[in-house]
């Protein structure tokens, strides 16, 4: 007589694992001109598309340029506390706070593989900054921002 179990058996079927470009997708956008302030727009007044690497290099601007925690529509994750960091005593003690704050800004994205290189340049009214960042798929790029003091 054929054995009966209370939970049946039966073999698993193996799952493959994803391979590298099913895991990541970059995703193309619009270009933001961050010395406009507004989307690019070419001669017919169309927003301009981007690849999806010129995409994950302004939401790197972005991050950097976006306080955290003070809008609503962004997690806590999102954005730098600059704030906090230029508010620092000195220039090595704001060099150094900047450097943490922005580098766990993009660390957040799974796409960053690295950010290093930092060097900073004190003005009178300002500081710039400047940076080098690695998607996991492209070389190094350099980013430059400015912040008041």
């Amino acid at each position: 007589m054929a054995e009966k179990n209370l939970f049946p058996v039966f073999d698993v079927p193996e799952i493959s694992a994803p391979t590298q470009s099913e895991t990541r997708t970059y995703k193309p956008s619009v270009f933001f001109d961050y010395d406009k302030g507004d989307f690019r727009l070419d001669g017919a007044h169309k927003m301009t598309a981007s690849t999806g690497k010129e995409a994950y290099m302004q939401w790197c601007r972005k991050a950097v340029m976006t306080e955290r925690d003070a809008f609503l529509a962004y997690s806590t994750d999102i954005g730098a506390e600059k704030e906090a960091a230029l508010a620092e005593g000195d220039h090595a003690a704001v060099e150094s706070a900047l450097e943490k704050t922005i580098t766990e800004a993009l660390m957040v994205n799974t796409h960053t593989e690295y950010v290093r290189g930092f060097e900073f340049s004190w003005r009178a009214d300002a500081l710039y900054l400047a940076f080098t960042i690695k998607g996991k798929e492209w070389e190094e790029e350099t980013i430059s921002v400015s912040f008041s003091t």
